[in-house]
């Protein structure tokens, strides 16, 4: 045994005897990008009622470059960051290597740290994390509980990376059934995750729960459109805006949108704004372009301190999915655009979670991907009825504070992993 190791074990035997939880993720804090805010978030906010340690990689997204430490205490939490590759991840292959080096860093450490009663939750992402965990919880005698933001191989069928039925489809579901078999529980982000995972884990008797994220209700609020300076300085203070914030990758139906907003180009007061970056950048740049398409802006990403200006500098709030995305994901964007008190237009499989967010709420519209024709007319009915977003965005905003906070989920959680 190393002295780092004799230090951290001397350390824990000198504290409460609160039960010592792993969170266990590739991405945390100084990463604020969705998954490394909401596990930072998780973990922080069960330091008073566990013995919460953090395993997990090197920044590698929007702090990429940054060099944290190896080992750290932040707000009651210590942190033990693994070293790995940290080549550019929009490269297919450069995001395999990275996934393989971080897997076998993250292994030795969980092999090097876990104890038998250790409780672990651990986040789906990179999809093969789970199982390097599961492996070292089973061998140390410690219990994992899996935390679903995606949910895989059906991710990947959806955005037409794996045949349904394949036989890499079929190994991975084998190997999927091995990582239920074992875990004490799994929690999701979504109904219709939890009806997707509940069919593959017929026959387990597994409990699945449902707790959703939440808005950053203290960083996002409504403000006034006329003083908003992104719409200021786009010069769009009077068009009618949709917004889109977020990761612009594979699972986004971005075709629709283009063929609908050039559609709309003989409408001079509609136009469409994309904040990110991702896999479909630049194709979506490269058909603005060919179709000389004015109505569509593409700004940079911008930094999460940001989002009260540039969630509130529209009229809509957009949020686009493939065909088939039923029960593999919940985009998170959801909560802080209602935070905004924006109403919501999704481009959506109908009975996912999403579809019935914006149902429930009465906070927006919803249309089935890959319909440009329904979405064009949607567009055109949502700008008859303006009159009414100002009591949609109200609702949109009361949803946030009722049903989605911090600290309704941190509760949620910690009921689950007592």
């Amino acid at each position: 045994m190393n002295n780092d190791q004799m230090s951290f074990n001397a350390e824990k035997n000198g504290r409460t005897g609160k039960k010592r939880l792993w969170v266990v993720t590739e991405v945390y804090y100084p990463e604020v990008i969705s998954t490394g805010y909401y596990l930072t978030s998780i973990a922080e906010g069960l330091q008073e009622d566990f013995d919460v340690n953090v395993l997990c990689g090197q920044p590698n997204y929007a702090a990429r470059g940054t060099i944290a430490p190896k080992r750290e205490n932040r707000n009651g939490v210590e942190i033990f960051r693994a070293s790995s590759t940290t080549l550019d991840k929009n490269v297919i292959v450069f995001r395999l290597i990275n996934m393989v080096t971080l897997g076998i860093a993250m292994f030795a450490k969980s092999l090097r740290n876990f104890r038998k009663g250790d409780r672990i939750l651990v986040v789906t992402a990179p999809p093969s994390l789970p199982f390097t965990t599961a492996l070292a919880a089973l061998i140390k005698g410690s219990s994992y509980t899996l935390l679903l933001h995606d949910s895989y191989p059906e991710i990947l069928v959806a955005v037409g990376k794996l045949k349904r039925g394949s036989l890499f489809a079929t190994a991975l579901n084998f190997c999927n059934r091995w990582l239920f078999k074992y875990t004490s529980k799994v929690i999701v982000v979504g109904r219709d995750m939890n009806e997707l995972v509940t069919k593959k884990t017929a026959g387990l008797d597994l409990p699945i729960v449902t707790i959703p994220n939440w808005a950053d209700l203290e960083g996002v609020h409504p403000t006034e459109r006329k003083e908003n300076i992104l719409l200021e300085q786009l010069g769009l203070s009077g068009k009618f805006v949709f917004m889109y914030a977020g990761n612009i990758g594979h699972p986004t139906d971005l075709e629709s949108i283009i063929e609908c907003a050039e559609r709309l180009s003989a409408h001079d007061h509609f136009h469409f704004v994309f904040i990110g970056s991702g896999a479909k950048k630049s194709w979506l740049q490269a058909e603005i372009e060919s179709r000389n398409l004015a109505n569509v802006s593409i700004l940079e990403p911008r930094p999460r301190s940001e989002q009260i200006v540039f969630l509130n500098a529209c009229d809509i709030g957009l949020i686009s999915l493939v065909q088939n995305m039923w029960g593999t994901a919940m985009p998170s964007r959801t909560y802080n655009i209602l935070a905004a008190g924006k109403p919501i237009l999704a481009l959506t499989d109908n009975g996912s979670e999403l579809s019935r967010v914006i149902d429930e709420e009465n906070v927006g519209w919803h249309v089935p991907p890959g319909d440009p024709d329904l979405l064009f007319d949607t567009i055109l009915d949502i700008y008859a009825r303006k009159g009414e977003l100002a009591e949609m965005g109200n609702r949109a905003r009361g949803a946030a504070l009722n049903k989605y906070s911090l600290k309704d989920a941190v509760d949620k959680y910690r009921a689950e992993l007592r």
